[in-house]
């Protein structure tokens, strides 16, 4: 008995499998067309894309530079209170295991802040090259994050900028940009702290020099006039040439303290590794990254034979149910 159901079972099976079958080759012709119309349709919209103006095309090509940074998290937690207190606005957690700040954390962090997204709509006046007209901050912010992307690599440490646009060199300039704005944000928050005494040490060294300059100056100044004055003005002169040579040699060595400082901290940078290094900087891409016209064509062909094997179904139902009198009595009765 199982035996006649089983056997039953499968010639249904087969009977339908047939019957799909006959209805594929019936509706063959409404497959075929419908596929060739839509992969033709695919390719002609992608050729015209690809032959109008950059500007003017509904489907532009698209490129996208990257800048590569490295983002040294291994620094100890004597960082400034500043980083802390601004993430914390935020409700960032910018604490690493070690008890430290998470550098790569705080970059991720100002790559998403306002201050960073306006500073590039402004530099590259975005809102009028995107038309935008109202909302124009929002709308621009918004804008900007779907093109820019910043991302951290655990693994590596790589920190990566990128911005996408029909323009490779605009996308190669923005994105040069945002790494100068990282590189500037990370000194004015104090994070490089072996950098701000550079900067320091070079400043002051600068104006200590200028004014052993001046002092000397003035000692030749004195000696000039010493000529011209008679015996009663000589001592006079003799001490203030003798205070400010004192006072050139305090200059003097807090110049050569300074200088010794200077060389000192330079010997001890190049030891160390910056917290924030440019790996690679964005080049002009040469190949675009979007869209894929192939791809494209072959989605919409595969999708439009989906849809045309289904419209065929959808007819043969509706040619059997015309043809069965008694679903159509049942139609009838339920109007």
């Amino acid at each position: 008995m199982n035996e006649e159901i089983q056997s039953q079972n499968t010639t249904d099976d087969e009977i339908s499998l047939i019957d799909l079958f006959a209805v594929l080759l019936h509706y063959k012709l409404l497959i075929i067309i419908t596929t060739v119309a839509a992969m033709i349709f695919a390719v002609t919209i992608s050729v015209i894309s690809l032959k109008l103006p950059a500007e003017k095309s509904f489907l532009p090509n698209e490129y996208t530079p990257k800048a590569l940074l490295l983002i040294n998290d291994t620094t100890g937690g004597g960082v400034s209170s500043s980083m802390s207190s601004l993430a914390s606005l935020a409700g960032i957690n910018l604490s690493s295991s070690g008890g430290g700040i998470s550098y790569s954390s705080l970059a991720t962090y100002l790559a998403g802040t306002d201050s960073f997204l306006d500073s590039i709509v402004d530099e590259f006046n975005l809102i009028n090259k995107w038309k935008i007209e109202k909302h124009v901050r929002t709308e621009s912010r918004k804008v900007l994050k779907k093109k820019l992307v910043a991302s951290f690599d655990e693994d590596s440490g790589v920190f990566s900028i990128s911005f996408t646009d029909i323009d490779p060199n605009f996308a190669c300039e923005v994105v040069e940009y945002a790494v100068s704005y990282m590189e500037k944000r990370f000194r004015e928050l104090g994070v490089d702290k072996n950098e701000i005494k550079k900067e320091n040490l070079e400043k002051n060294i600068t104006s200590t020099y200028s004014e052993i300059e001046r002092l000397r100056s003035q000692i030749m100044n004195l000696e000039t006039e010493a000529q011209g004055y008679s015996g009663f003005n000589i001592p006079s002169i003799t001490m203030e040439t003798t205070r400010i040579e004192m006072e050139i040699t305090a200059q003097t060595e807090v110049y050569k303290q300074m200088k010794t400082q200077y060389e000192l901290l330079k010997v001890e940078m190049q030891s160390e590794t910056p917290i924030l290094q440019v790996l690679e900087h964005a080049s002009v891409p040469d190949q675009k990254s979007g869209p894929s016209r192939g791809t494209l064509c072959i989605i919409i062909t595969f999708a439009a034979a989906f849809i045309s094997v289904f419209l065929a179904f959808l007819l043969n139902a509706l040619k059997n149910i015309r043809n069965d009198p008694e679903a159509m009595a049942k139609l009838r009765s339920g109007k």
